[in-house]
């Protein structure tokens, strides 16, 4: 696949709320998920396995999912970036809104990184 026809996919699963279906078919086996070092309760990943059990963490610290949101795709090279968020209540933290930019590296057909701006 092409980075543009990646970038189609990843959107289209995004939007629907298929962020795991994404990362099986998406990525690659030795991707990496990189988030900021003010981050709270995630950390940096290395392997697909271990990006989709850092999904499962985040999915198990939410109370309650309010709405969100997921732009088109901007594409440069063999990058791909989205603007996500949420409404979203935490557990033992209350409700809050989220806001982040996800920039995609793709090479050989498939995502090799992923890094979280917010």
């Amino acid at each position: 696949m092409t980075t543009q026809e990646i970038a189609a996919r990843l959107t289209a699963l995004c939007k629907e709320g298929k962020y795991e279906q994404a990362q099986k078919e998406l990525y690659a086996a030795d991707a990496k998920s990189i988030e900021p070092a003010h981050s709270q309760g995630l950390q940096t990943v290395e392997g697909l396995e271990n990006i989709i059990k850092k999904g499962d963490i985040f999915q198990s610290m939410v109370e309650e999912m309010h709405g969100g949101y997921v732009s088109d795709a901007l594409v440069g090279g063999n990058h791909i970036s989205l603007a996500m968020g949420m409404d979203v209540t935490m557990k033992g933290m209350g409700r809050m809104k989220m806001d982040e930019i996800v920039v995609y590296e793709v090479k050989d057909g498939k995502i090799v990184k992923e890094q979280f701006f917010y």
